[in-house]
């Protein structure tokens, strides 16, 4: 039976878990006559966790386990087991059983009504309120006010997606948090659907408030490849144009003066005119690469079948 549905799990010392994660969601599809792959990503798990993934895998074909040689993070978990996927519908969730897979079968019916993301929303979250809600709480609220895409709850690993939207987002440092966000500039269709939440069972949680800090950087990064996602040569042309005004209003008192300036304000003008001239020359050969890039989307990324537009606004449940 061909491959419809990829559920995608990073695991990072989950030794406890991955029985019973993989026994639910094997009835669960299997109840709901969902043919499926189950990938594993095993992050540089220090415990038993890789050897008992490679148990499941010799005893069911539909299971596939990828190990990285040392820990990576989520993100790079996640990225690496959507490019192996094989299904055109992809699930994403985390290994330590606080995501329901009985949730999966209404998720994907979601895609079949013809959105192309659908997230998960932990409706009653089973988690420490201050180092982990009320964190969760501010992140959620400046992703939204920063991007324009209001979401009840980016840190969800519980998430759908088509495939061919989502192997089109670039995934690095920590910005799994951000998918909805990125699929902006394609103008992916989102539906936000209230999900199960349970309390960890085993092991112990592998982020701290800590990724505060992360989640910030990732965020200056978001907003920057957001703001240049569209019309890319048109920016930076400006931006160009700009440090272009600037060298001359810099070269402009060298020029004129010619030898009635000092010597060590002829410097200081000409080091700073050719800073700005330097700039000039990088901004446009940037925005020529990017707008390279740009044309690389072709319209099936950007339309339906048919040619409907995309909506970019998420849908509430």
């Amino acid at each position: 039976m061909a491959v419809r549905y990829s559920v995608i799990v990073p695991i990072l010392n989950e030794e406890e878990s991955v029985d019973v994660l993989y026994s639910k969601v094997a009835e669960t599809l299997d109840a709901a006559g969902l043919p499926f792959e189950l990938i594993f990503v095993d992050d540089g798990s220090t415990d038993a966790s890789f050897s008992k993934l490679s148990d499941l895998a010799a005893a069911d074909p539909r299971v596939v386990v990828l190990k990285f040689r040392k820990n990576y993070g989520q993100t790079a978990a996640m990225a690496a087991g959507i490019e192996y996927a094989r299904g055109s519908v992809l699930v994403t969730m985390d290994g330590d059983l606080q995501n329901d897979p009985a949730d999966i079968p209404m998720m994907v019916s979601k895609i079949d009504d013809g959105f192309d993301m659908v997230i998960g929303w932990r409706i009653n979250r089973q988690d420490k309120w201050l180092s982990r809600k009320l964190p969760s709480m501010i992140a959620n609220q400046l992703i939204g006010r920063i991007t324009g895409l209001p979401v009840r709850d980016n840190g969800c690993s519980l998430k759908v997606y088509r495939a061919n939207v989502i192997k089109r987002v670039p995934l690095y440092s920590d910005m799994h948090r951000f998918i909805p966000a990125m699929t902006l500039p394609v103008g992916a269709r989102i539906a936000e659907v209230g999900v199960r939440h349970h309390a960890r069972q085993f092991g112990e949680s592998k982020y701290g408030l800590s990724r505060i800090f992360k989640v910030l950087l990732d965020l200056i990064t978001i907003k920057t490849l957001l703001l240049f996602a569209r019309r890319p040569m048109r920016r930076f042309t400006g931006l160009a144009l700009s440090s272009a005004a600037a060298a001359l209003l810099f070269a402009g008192p060298v020029l004129i003066g010619q030898g009635t300036a000092a010597a060590g304000s002829v410097m200081v003008y000409t080091s700073v005119s050719m800073l700005f001239g330097s700039l000039t020359l990088f901004l446009f050969l940037i925005g020529m690469v990017c707008s390279l890039i740009h044309r690389q989307i072709g319209p099936s990324d950007l339309y339906w079948q048919g040619g409907h537009s995309k909506s970019a606004l998420p849908e509430r449940e």
